[in-house]
């Protein structure tokens, strides 16, 4: 019996009843770069042609920014499967992608020499 809400690709028991690359209809690349930190919003434009269910949950999560990983974790699907959906979403012009932007220099050695400390702590 599928729970409330989930509609008839869930069941309780079961889990996902339809592979997650069936959503993807068998896909893994994404027509477009997404990195799990990169932020997709909708555009307010109506999306041409059929999309799957999938699609329009992402499109919902879409209203603000949001990040690629928490869209993956709020439809429960594998990230790039997640990544296929909205690349094919990018492309019919119903969301735009930004990759994500740091604020600090991801090689810094005072940076890296903390996490390492912290790490020795930590063991």
């Amino acid at each position: 019996m599928a729970a409330a809400g989930d509609g008839p690709w869930l069941d309780d028991a079961a889990g996902r009843l339809v592979r997650p690359f069936t959503v993807s209809n068998g896909r893994t690349e994404p027509s477009i770069a997404l990195d799990l930190m990169s932020q997709v919003m909708a555009t307010g434009s109506t999306p041409i042609g059929y999309l799957g269910l999938e699609h329009a949950q992402a499109l919902d999560l879409c209203r603000a920014p949001v990040s690629v990983a928490e869209i993956a974790a709020h439809l429960k699907l594998p990230a790039v499967v997640t990544k296929v959906l909205l690349s094919d979403l990018v492309d019919c012009g119903a969301l735009t992608a930004k990759p994500p932007v740091f604020h600090h220099n991801p090689t810094d050695r005072s940076l890296l020499e903390a996490v390492l400390d912290g790490l020795r702590r930590q063991l």
